[in-house]
């Protein structure tokens, strides 16, 4: 090999910084990455719907033990190609969260406490709720004489959370009350 005196500051400047940065703790020997494990290792990934709008996209949902550990984006589907929006991205929280409520609370009117009630309680007082309101507000016919079977004290907005068909079931229960005003979130 030909070393002329270029070449020869070259390896020299070379050798004194590995030297230098030897004594300083930087190894050269090859080494090993260090991950941690991944919270989805050895859970079952089911490829579910987001329920949160009628977009309806594919979630990737990782479940361990019986719990859901992790969420993702179905990169496979064509719709969103795995980006979530906000609700669909803060699924895991909303599902996991330690504040989330898991049984329906009342209060009372002019009370300052919350009380736990059964489902079953709860869905009885809503359905007197909305019979006395109907019986009270129910328009049989209109200042004209027209009948018109309408109920316009009560009016229902539609939640992301239903899909397609449950807003659907909503919409005509709500039409066979004579319920007239309605709208949806997903169109606000």
């Amino acid at each position: 090999m030909k070393c002329d005196r270029r070449d020869f500051l070259k390896f020299t400047g070379v050798g004194l910084a590995g030297l230098t940065l030897s004594q300083l703790g930087v190894r050269f020997s090859p080494v090993e990455a260090y991950a941690a494990g991944l919270k989805i290792d050895g859970a079952k990934e089911v490829v579910t719907v987001c329920p949160f709008c009628s977009v309806s996209c594919h979630i990737i949902a990782y479940v361990k033990n019986g719990k859901l550990v992790s969420t993702e984006g179905d990169p496979d589907y064509p719709i969103n190609e795995g980006s979530l929006c906000a609700k669909g991205a803060a699924m895991l929280t909303m599902t996991t969260n330690e504040h989330r409520l898991h049984q329906p609370l009342y209060r009372a009117p002019y009370s300052d406490k919350w009380e736990t009630k059964s489902w079953d309680w709860v869905l009885e007082r809503i359905a007197q709720r909305v019979k006395e309101t109907r019986d009270k507000d129910f328009m049989e016919k209109n200042a004209k004489g027209q009948r018109v079977n309408r109920l316009e004290s009560s009016f229902l907005l539609g939640t992301s959370h239903a899909d397609n068909e449950e807003c659907s079931l909503m919409h005509q229960a709500m039409r066979s009350l004579g319920i007239v005003h309605m709208d949806h979130q997903a169109r606000i």
